[in-house]
């Protein structure tokens, strides 16, 4: 299984992004996905979690409303939508899955296969 994150970018202040994490090499029918960053110096932190299974999206509790994790599993896509971009969201973002649903509490340990990461900057 591969995952490929891309989609980041140099951002201003206030603006919206869209990641994308392509999936290759398992049906996203029965796979959950999940969504981490890691900003310069800090350790890796969960953002969102979507259960292709059953179309379930779960987010870490300080990531909810400027999130939004979906799927297009016709793709084998998973996105994330990422507004009013804030300096401190600057960070790696990575895509991570695993066979079957979300765990109710997302961690990094869930996931067996992981992505490269793409590098978000709000700055402007």
């Amino acid at each position: 299984v591969q995952l490929q994150a891309s989609g980041g970018g140099l951002v201003q202040p206030g603006g919206s992004l869209r990641l994308s994490c392509t999936v290759s090499g398992f049906n996203l029918d029965s796979y959950s996905v999940g969504w981490f960053r890691q900003a310069p110096g800090k350790e890796r932190e969960a953002v969102s979690c979507i259960s292709s299974t059953d179309g379930s999206t779960y987010y870490a509790d300080s990531m909810r409303g400027r999130f939004t994790s979906s799927s297009a599993n016709a793709k084998n896509t998973v996105y994330l939508q990422i507004n009013s971009l804030k300096p401190e969201d600057t960070a790696v973002y990575y895509c991570a899955g695993d066979i079957g649903g979300c765990p109710l509490v997302i961690y990094e340990e869930y996931f067996g296969s992981w992505g490269q990461g793409t590098l978000v900057t709000v700055s402007s």
